[in-house]
């Protein structure tokens, strides 16, 4: 037991909130610092003699996330008192009529938009997506909520690592899934950068280190390079009397990994590590011109990349961010990212939606693109029948999309998510004119409703009262406006359907003398595989589950995870858990040795092998499924049902073999084939179970499917496969069964 100095615990409680009040003091009005200490006074009561996982007092908790708010998103004393107050309500007794008696209206709503809804959830539904949802509702009256939790988790994310594996992966994972997403969305890219960074921090952490220390490495190299690149620069720019700022800074190792992995190369080819920011202090209505003339000096001495400029200060993005990217090739050939930008500009783009609003009075803009996406947001709240699950889904890819341009016949701009189709625009005009929607005219041609917009594209819709939403039209529409609309359209028709089905399957369970409770539509929607009870009833509407089709569910039992055992209700991570306590004292699931003990399947997604990083994860009706943590599928499982998620590890070496995949690139020679097959067949004894291989043009190309035993196994046969005379890399790549 560690020994507590309380004395000490308090001195540096105090310091950490005197340290708050003093970033705070600049922007404070009169009686703020009281309602500060208010807060303060009433958080420390409240949790009073908590701690959090780490040992430390939980009062650091809410100080840090404050903090937070203050530095590193620039929000102001309701935010500083609302991150203070943010878990009374969750973790104590206090209510949210106590933060209204005590503190208004205004606080009390954004607590209860950052409280998590208590209760039971029906099978298929989620609580996370349910608890996102209830966050945004609040996030279209005040968007402090979203910032606040934003801060929230960032601080969570920094203090990781005293929890369990399975709640880092848990955590992490709903980081990258929402959390990540939304930072960007609101332009917050510092902290979307350090949450991805984190991420990957604790999902990937041998790759993560290895990234680190070889960037770590080549800091004092680039360093060097960067003050020659900027050295002609920082001349010219003092010849025209600039006032500016020059930094590099470096990519984030996130962005570093996602490069690695798309172009499938070492860190080592990653050429663009780095960025040069030129920030240029000068007046509001000599921002634009003072851009293109940095951008002009630089490109007299370098040259650029006619494919690689960006210009965001002539259409900004919708999330408010204004800047001047270039490519430019330095005089060693190496490419180099060049930004080029205002400070107003550069405060939007480090403190997002808070120094937006700071410079909103300055700006002649009617309506902001966030202000016009908070509309979206709002708008996609009002359908409010969907799933939370459906709404997280939909939702989160308007928070992915880049934006295309597009203008109105009478030339208004309109700005959609990239990918978007003629019928989107329709949609984003009126609900009317989508619904009627039969085709488009854009830049004169008649196209068809599929057609995907392009910048700078100006488009008419040509509608019909004849026209009715069906349901392909979900399949190419992509924001959530559109999907929220044809979604609510189709489902009028459905709920009749739902409503008939609903009477035929409880008169024949009445039938079949079976009680039609929760427990039992469950066991049905497993046995039929649908996701909510809607959809089975849906489908007995339709006739696709016939009367028939329910006799045969009497007898049906879900697949249960513990051998040897009566069968039990196994749903969640924690009554799984609760069984393994019961047959062993160590409460993580071991796979290799222990298959006696716990039955599960390899999941077809990622297909893992002994030594990948693994979780298992409760399945309704196929007991328990083992997934690699960088599987493609893994923060959607994790994000939104985080409760069904077991700690699982290798226990050791295992004797069975498992199918991997690996990938072979090289230059073609005679005899390559043979010395390939060779080293798996003969030196290393390893079973093939196919293999294609592809040449062009002297480069060879293979993919060969494989038994081994575990990463190691498989590790030592790619090291053997790139010796090979001609063999340029060997990698391995996920496949679907």
């Amino acid at each position: 037991m560690i020994a507590i100095d309380v004395e000490e615990e308090n001195k540096e409680i105090v310091r950490k909130y005197r340290q708050l009040l003093r970033r705070a003091k600049p922007f404070l009005k009169e009686g703020d610092s009281r309602l500060i200490r208010k807060a303060f006074n009433t958080s420390m009561e409240a949790h009073h003699g908590m701690r959090r996982k780490s040992g430390e007092p939980y009062i650091f908790h809410p100080l840090a996330v404050a903090k937070i708010c203050v530095d590193e998103i620039g929000l102001g004393t309701t935010s500083i008192v609302a991150a203070l107050l943010h878990d009374v309500v969750e973790d104590t007794e206090w209510t949210i009529q106590d933060i209204e008696r005590d503190f208004g209206k205004k606080i009390s709503r954004i607590i209860d938009g950052l409280t998590k809804i208590s209760g039971v959830f029906e099978h298929g539904s989620s609580q996370q997506a349910e608890n996102f949802r209830k966050m945004l509702l609040t996030l279209s009256e005040d968007v402090r909520v979203i910032l606040v939790k934003l801060a929230d988790r960032l601080h969570n994310m920094r203090t990781l690592d005293s929890m369990p594996v399975n709640k880092q992966y848990k955590i992490a994972s709903e980081t990258i899934f929402l959390y990540a997403p939304l930072a960007h969305r609101l332009g917050l890219y510092a902290i979307k950068s350090e949450m991805e960074d984190l991420y990957l921090r604790y999902t990937e952490n041998e790759v993560y280190a290895e990234i680190v220390k070889k960037v770590d490495i080549t800091r004092d190299v680039r360093n060097r390079f960067i003050k020659s690149f900027i050295r002609p620069l920082q001349k010219e720019l003092n010849e025209h009397g600039f006032e500016y700022v020059i930094k590099g800074r470096p990519k984030s190792i996130y962005s570093i990994w996602n490069k690695m992995k798309k172009q499938n190369i070492p860190v080592e080819e990653v050429y663009d590590l780095f960025a040069i920011r030129i920030i240029v202090d000068t007046s509001l209505e000599n921002e634009k011109a003072m851009c293109w003339l940095v951008y002009s000096i630089v490109t007299d001495y370098y040259k650029p990349n006619p494919d690689r400029l960006r210009d965001w200060i002539s259409t900004p993005k919708a999330n408010g961010y204004e800047s001047l990217h270039t490519t430019v090739m330095a005089k060693n050939g190496q490419w180099v990212e060049v930004q080029i930008r205002s400070k107003r500009m550069d405060e939007i783009a480090e403190k997002g939606y808070a120094a937006h609003w700071k410079y909103k009075d300055n700006v002649n803009n009617s309506e902001s693109g966030l202000e016009q996406w908070i509309g979206k947001v709002r708008d996609m709240l009002e359908q409010n029948d969907s799933s939370a699950l459906e709404f997280v889904d939909d939702f989160r890819g308007n928070l992915f999309n880049e934006e295309v341009f597009v203008f109105t016949p009478k030339g208004d701009l309109k700005t959609l998510p990239h990918g978007a189709t003629a019928l989107d625009f329709a949609f984003d005009i009126h609900t009317e004119i989508g619904a009627r929607c039969i085709g488009a005219k854009v830049n004169q041609k008649l196209v068809p409703i599929n057609y995907t917009l392009k910048n700078g594209d100006q488009v008419e819709i040509l509608t019909s009262g004849k026209q009715k939403p069906n349901e392909d039209w979900l399949r190419f529409v992509v924001s959530s406006k559109a999907k929220a609309k044809i979604k609510d359209e189709l489902k009028e028709g459905k709920k009749f359907i739902a409503e008939e089905g609903k009477e035929i399957a409880l008169r024949k369970l009445k039938q079949l003398k079976i009680e039609p409770n929760n427990e039992t539509f469950d066991r049905l929607r497993a046995y039929f595989n649908v996701n909510t009870q809607f959809d089975l009833f849906f489908k007995v509407g339709q006739g696709i589950i016939d009367t028939k089709d329910l006799k045969g569910f009497k007898d049906f039992k879900p697949a249960t995870p513990i051998k040897n055992r009566p069968a039990t209700n196994i749903s969640d991570a924690k009554s799984f858990e609760k069984e393994i306590v019961k047959l062993k004292s160590n409460d993580i699931l071991l796979i290799g040795e222990d298959m006696d003990v716990v039955d599960y399947k390899l999941s077809k997604c990622c297909n893992p092998i002994p030594g990948d990083n693994v979780f298992g994860y409760v399945t309704v009706n196929e007991g328990i499924k083992v997934h690699r943590t960088t599987c493609p599928n893994a923060p959607e499982l994790l994000s939104n049902h985080g409760h069904r998620v077991v700690k699982a590890k290798w226990a050791s070496q295992h004797a069975a073999s498992f199918l991997s995949g690996l990938k072979i690139i090289g230059t073609d020679r005679v005899g390559l084939i043979n010395d390939v097959t060779s080293i798996i067949s003969d030196e290393l004894k390893v079973n093939m179970r196919s293999m294609s291989i592809d040449t062009d043009s002297g480069i060879f190309e293979g993919e060969i499917m494989l038994y081994v035993n575990d990463t190691r196994h498989l590790d030592l046969l790619i090291t053997k496969l790139e010796k090979v005379e001609g063999v340029v890399k060997v990698s391995r790549f996920d496949y679907n069964e």
